[in-house]
């Protein structure tokens, strides 16, 4: 089976190294890129095509929700989970009209997170407790 492709999109490298090296501890999981703006997300987006791109909110020069809305644009099939602070509901809906399958809080555990990708990789919507 081929491993989940994740872009990982957040400006805190601290936080994007922590979620990658996460992830490339899973056999199911591959990180094919980083971006740390969302015009970095919208561009690596198009140009690796993952399966789930895991956004963050509060990026700089495009916000997350408008990233998220020009990457589902041009790639319908892209799976966005939004891994945030934010669990108001403001932003909760804005992700979700944006075209996110996923909204998850960065305080998730890592069993939650691993969950979450594979669900949205594999097409389902998810909230993370409190969210719903």
């Amino acid at each position: 089976m081929e491993p989940i492709r994740i872009l990982l999109a957040d400006d805190h490298p601290f936080f994007r190294d922590g979620v990658g090296v996460l992830l490339g501890s899973v056999p199911d999981t591959d990180v094919v890129g980083e971006a740390g703006t969302g015009e970095e997300a919208v561009t690596l987006g198009e140009e690796l095509q993952p399966d789930v791109v895991l956004m963050d909110l509060n990026m700089p020069v495009v916000r997350g929700i408008e990233a998220t809305r020009r990457i589902l644009h041009t790639s319908p099939h892209v799976g966005v989970l939004v891994l945030t602070m934010y669990e108001d509901d403001d932003s909760v809906f804005s992700a979700m009209r944006a075209g996110a399958r996923g909204y998850l809080l960065k305080g998730a555990n890592q069993a939650q997170l691993l969950r979450a990708v594979r669900a949205v990789a594999g097409g389902e919507v998810v909230f993370g407790a409190g969210i719903a």
